[in-house]
């Protein structure tokens, strides 16, 4: 049995398939196509919502959208992967919400980017897109896998803020400032009209991200710098593993982490964990050894010493080392490639999510197990957990090789064959026609 690989379709193709499927399904040419990336996290997981940093770069694989607008306020969606016709009402979902559905995920857009518009002075762009977007015709094609952690959901809000920017001319995309709105419609979608309480690193990094690069991206203040992460020329490639074992964000995991962490920044005083976080973490801080009697920092320890709930002590160990190293990791990538290092880290995430934060599966724990087996420098899962994805930091010339010892842990674990995408950072979210 050989490694399943899942191809990225290129822009071209991907709207072709867009296309195609709207003028099957609607008679009709749709007003454009706009694509928007999965992403996977580097590094600095269940940190978003917490204040403090991530490192997500753009996937390849990405979610492409045919859309025309409506004069009346149905949303009638198709999808490759769910080809029986979706039909819903935006004034129903703007008084009945959170629901379920494809109509969820685009009239959730459509309402958030309304709010967010008004709520940040522009009054005119609200009522612009009020008057200009009743409604919608959407018909979706994607290379991103779903449920795996890649970000497909927010890959599909995103792209459908992208074409509602071009539709009711409002030119947000078009500059930096324009862009973090059109984040934060998406976020308001996935909160309010969905009900996941995510906390818009997935929408930021589909918006936001650069080819060939990283986006360190600090979820307090939402300042975002890139660092080079040219894979290519160090010899290595991103193996994402898709354990195909199904994570449901909305099923109360994810908000019980979050609600712990919530509640023990009330205890420590701060508005989110991420102010605990000093200015200057010393190079002799010990985030990797997680055995290690001078684990965690000393910082961390004298704020876990406030706490008396043993869930929130797991919790914001996580949390704050796992900020800290994503801080430590950015110093490395913009001084040079240290793959000890980025192996070390890598490594003590996924643990620390493994231990503390109680996120990952059997499935996660044995892909990364035979990456490391196979030579990976360095392998965790990212996203969410309770399923997904992981990556591992491997070399090209092991690509195959990795994937091979991958599949042969599964098989002999008994879990669904896994899939594999082979990922390079990728432009953010636009238009390709």
């Amino acid at each position: 049995m050989k490694p399943d690989f899942i191809p990225a379709y290129d822009p071209q193709e991907g709207a072709l398939r867009a296309r195609e499927l709207f003028e099957e399904t609607f008679a009709a040419k749709p007003e454009g196509v706009w694509r928007a990336p999965g992403r996977v996290n580097v590094i600095g997981e269940h940190t978003d919502y917490n204040g403090g940093k991530a490192l997500p770069l753009a996937l390849p694989h990405a979610i492409y959208v045919a859309l025309r607008v409506r004069e009346d306020d149905q949303l009638k969606i198709i999808s490759e992967d769910f080809p029986q016709l979706s039909v819903h009402s935006l004034l129903e979902l703007a008084k009945n919400y959170p629901a379920s559905g494809p109509g969820a995920f685009v009239g959730g857009v459509i309402l958030g980017l309304k709010q967010v518009l008004e709520d940040n002075g522009h009054p005119e762009k609200a009522q612009a897109l009020a008057q200009k977007v009743p409604g919608l015709e959407v018909a979706i094609a994607s290379s991103v896998p779903l449920s795996a952690g890649l970000s497909s959901s927010a890959a599909l809000e995103c792209a459908i803020a992208v074409g509602i920017d071009d539709l009711a001319s409002l030119g947000l995309a078009g500059s930096f400032e324009g862009r973090k709105l059109l984040v934060e419609a998406g976020k308001v979608a996935e909160n309010r009209y969905v009900g996941a309480p995510t906390g818009g690193l997935d929408q930021s990094a589909s918006m936001l991200c650069e080819q060939d690069r990283v986006l360190e991206l600090d979820c307090a203040t939402w300042q975002t710098r890139s660092h080079p992460f040219d894979l290519p020329a160090l010899g290595l490639s991103l193996l994402v593993i898709d354990t195909c074992t199904s994570h449901d964000l909305a099923d109360g995991q994810y908000g019980a982490r979050r609600a712990a962490c919530e509640e023990a920044a009330q205890v420590l005083g701060v508005k989110e964990l991420g102010e605990l976080i000093p200015k200057d973490i010393t190079p002799s801080d010990n985030l990797t050894d997680l055995e290690a009697a001078d684990y965690p920092p000393s910082w961390v320890q004298s704020q876990l010493d406030k706490l008396e709930d043993t869930e929130q002590v797991s919790r914001v160990r996580h949390v704050l080392t796992e900020i800290a190293r994503c801080q430590r990791l950015c110093e490395l990538l913009e001084a040079g490639a240290d793959l000890d290092q980025w192996r070390e880290l890598l490594d003590a995430s996924h643990e620390s999510l493994r231990r503390d934060y109680e996120v990952t599966c059997k499935e996660l724990d044995v892909a990364v197990e035979a990456a490391r087996g196979a030579g990976a420098y360095g392998a965790r899962m990212t996203g969410g957990g309770f399923g997904g994805c992981a990556i591992a930091l491997v070399r090209s010339d092991q690509l195959e090789a990795t994937a091979d010892a991958i599949l042969d842990a599964f098989t002999k674990a008994g879990f669904n064959q896994p899939r594999f995408l082979s990922a390079l950072p990728s432009a953010a979210a636009g238009r390709v026609e």
